[in-house]
């Protein structure tokens, strides 16, 4: 028996206690150690989207743990493996159970370096604020380009883009509105706090060329301002839809200032890619800083912790301990 959060319809979630048999199919059974809450697992766990795309769900978008079981020649019992994505708690049973069952082809190895909390700590926010960091780096925005803009920056994957992009040497500055987390941006490497009320609202079709380049886990109306005061050549990379999945954009910035918007996608990302992201994550990210961004909690705190995220009152992430 263990324990497993199950969403068992759109309103409804349950900690309850399963069987290994009640498992869906897979072949690799994983000890779940962590977890953490992405916005699309707030999102199923409150009800607000529909996330989850059968009944009972377990839902969760990532986990990290031990294996147990393998029918995958690639894993091997012990092996310390981390899961980010491919329609786990949504379409596939996912990490807030203390026990899962997926394809072995939607694992990657745990880096040398990380545990499984810190995997966890990273989560799926900072494997998908590495792949927008890299993608920058990829698209030849270096330190020497100009200022990054990184929005939501007080949150998961903001959070872990200012990290990352600071410590690269990179000019990062901050989106968010959150002025009393000033003090945390400026920790984390930001060079300078902006309100993000400043674009909030339409878009102009070009307005001043301010950034080199962007993280925007925003969209609509932001990810338009932020287009519109990229400066010539430079690249925005879009993740998120926190704002809206519109774009009251113009052409404009693209044709007559050759932007590029770049999206990044984590839920089915080449496993190539996303082991190069990890490897980084585990180089780069200094692992007692974790601590400042991730609040841990357990199984039976998850559905209060997913309605504060939805009110906008987390800063940073939260790291789901499944044996608390």
């Amino acid at each position: 028996m263990f324990q497993a959060l199950q969403l068992t319809d759109k309103d409804t979630i349950v900690l309850t206690q399963l069987n290994e048999t009640d498992l869906p199919e897979g072949d690799v059974t994983v000890a779940v150690s962590y977890s953490t809450i992405n916005y699309k697992d707030a999102l199923a766990v409150t009800g607000s989207a529909p996330i989850a795309k059968s009944y009972p769900m377990v839902p969760g978008i990532d986990f990290s743990g031990v294996v147990t079981q393998s029918d995958d020649p690639t894993y091997a019992v012990g092996d310390k493996v981390v899961l980010n994505g491919w329609g786990v708690g949504e379409k596939h049973w996912g990490g807030f159970a203390q026990q899962a069952r997926v394809k072995g082809k939607w694992l990657i190895k745990l880096p040398q370096g990380l545990s499984e909390a810190d995997a966890m700590r990273i989560g799926t926010a900072g494997y998908t604020a590495m792949l927008c960091c890299n993608a920058l780096r990829s698209h030849d925005i270096t330190p020497d380009s100009g200022p990054i803009i990184v929005s939501g920056a007080t949150g998961g994957v903001g959070s872990i883009a200012v990290y990352i992009l600071a410590k690269r040497g990179y000019d990062v500055h901050a989106l968010s509105g959150k002025p009393e987390q000033t003090d945390y941006l400026l920790k984390l490497g930001a060079k300078a706090v902006i309100d993000r009320k400043d674009y909030a609202e339409k878009a102009r079709a070009l307005g001043q060329q301010l950034w080199a380049g962007a993280v925007d886990v925003a969209g609509s109306y932001t990810l338009a301002n932020i287009i519109a005061n990229t400066q010539y050549g430079g690249v925005v990379t879009a993740c998120g839809l926190a704002q809206g999945m519109d774009l009251p954009s113009s052409v404009a910035p693209f044709i007559l200032r050759g932007v590029s918007l770049v999206g990044v996608d984590s839920v089915y990302c080449p496993v190539a890619k996303r082991q190069a992201a990890w490897n980084d994550l585990a180089a780069e990210m200094d692992i007692e800083q974790l601590s400042d961004i991730a609040h841990t909690i357990g199984l039976d705190g998850v559905e209060a912790a997913s309605k504060a995220l939805m009110a906008g009152t987390v800063t940073g992430r939260y790291l789901v301990d499944v044996q608390k």
